[in-house]
């Protein structure tokens, strides 16, 4: 009987997608309140500067008359910008999601109208203090604005007339506003996956750890048993089983604990699991397994006990059939890929029972956190047989 003795090491390594975190989940640390007051003043100085430019060289305005219109635009755009971000948009997002959409759309007109009217106070300041624009395109600009009343300055024609250019010169700070605010729901979401996968991964492990208290019993039981039978025959044997026993048990309570194990390890756990159940049926049962490829294990790595399930319930409900009795078990190991087929009989009174249950549902669930878009599992009920075939990208 031969038993696989060689020793096995175990090297944990971080799950991928743990590995591969967005750099955004950092955002809400940077994006403090020190960091968004500077953020703020860059974004309304850039603006500042660029519009100050616009005046100067293509509007060909004087450089003072340049800077009263660039205040002018600035204080207008920031009275509308921080209004509707920093006190509406809070009280119209408590309301039901309908409401908010409404009112959203209707403090569209409230934003030009409040804008016309800070606009209006700037020029009568500007008025007052005996300014004024004598470059043709902006010619008496501030007297015209500023010798007449607020509500002839905000009144629904010159709401209108000057409606496009409010919204114009309003966009692109709405536009950096509603980035930043989707770039912050966009890692509050990143977030709650990680946490919500953090809690699968917690309960994988859980399944993991009640699958080891399963497999613990159920090898003392049945070699315990066995080896029984071997001392009373004074078989030589007994002492080899003992050993390998001792190695398998040692794998499932400590060493599988790792994420990920060494898969020459895992395949020497699979091949005296093998043994070990063989020795309950009579030498002409047809058991088999074979391994391919185990040149090419050598430093790779998989998730412990990832295949145990299928084996087990391939002894459970295999060997049974009152025709053909058998389990076929074959990895294969190539191009750093880890193909696993297993098929064993089934009895055609049980043909509609789901093999396997919730085992095989964890699986399925281990397999998907730990291995996404990196493995392939075919499940198949024949008409005389159950089949797995699984193939992961290590």
């Amino acid at each position: 009987m031969p038993f696989n003795k060689r020793k096995m090491r175990t090297k944990q390594k971080p799950i991928d997608f743990i590995s591969n975190q967005n750099i955004l989940q950092d955002f809400e640390k940077f994006y403090n309140r020190s960091t968004k007051i500077i953020f703020h003043f860059l974004m309304w100085f850039v603006f500042s500067v660029l519009l100050y430019l616009n005046y100067l060289w293509e509007l060909k305005l004087p450089a003072f008359d340049s800077i009263i219109l660039t205040i002018r635009n600035a204080v207008n755009n920031m009275v509308v910008f921080y209004f509707f971000f920093y006190f509406l948009v809070p009280k119209i997002l408590l309301l039901n999601r309908k409401a908010s959409v409404v009112l959203l759309i209707l403090s569209i007109p409230v934003l030009i109208y409040i804008w016309m009217t800070v606009n209006h106070f700037i020029f009568k300041i500007y008025y007052h203090l005996g300014l004024e624009i004598n470059i043709p395109v902006y010619k008496d600009i501030i007297k015209r604005n500023g010798s007449r009343s607020l509500m002839e300055a905000i009144n629904i024609k010159a709401v209108l007339a000057n409606a496009v250019l409010v919204i114009f010169s309003m966009l692109p700070f709405f536009f950096v506003k509603i980035l930043l605010e989707i770039v912050k729901i966009y890692n509050k979401t990143t977030e709650l996956q990680q946490q919500k996968l953090e809690v699968e991964i917690q309960n994988i492990n859980i399944e993991k750890d009640f699958l080891k208290s399963q497999l613990n019993p159920h090898f003392l039981f049945n070699t315990l048993n066995n080896l029984y039978g071997l001392s009373v025959k004074k078989d030589d044997l007994a002492p080899e089983v003992i050993l390998n026993l001792s190695d398998i048990m040692s794998y499932t309570l400590y060493e599988s604990n790792a994420e990920k194990v060494a898969l020459e390890k895992e395949i020497d756990f699979i091949k005296n699991y093998f043994e070990l159940e063989k020795m309950r049926y009579p030498k002409d049962k047809n058991i088999q397994l074979e391994i391919l490829g185990e040149d090419e294990i050598s430093g790779l790595y998989i998730a412990p006990l990832m295949t145990f399930t299928f084996i087990e319930n391939a002894f459970k409900y295999g060997l049974k059939s009152s025709q053909h009795q058998f389990i076929k078990q074959v990895i294969e190991i190539k191009n750093n890929t880890f193909y696993f087929v297993l098929e064993n009989d089934i009895d055609k009174t049980d043909i509609k029972k789901e093999f396997g249950g919730i085992g095989l549902e964890n699986i399925k669930k281990r397999l998907q956190l730990l291995y996404p878009n990196q493995h392939i599992l075919n499940i198949k009920t024949l008409e005389n047989s159950f089949k797995i075939e699984l193939k992961i990208n290590l």
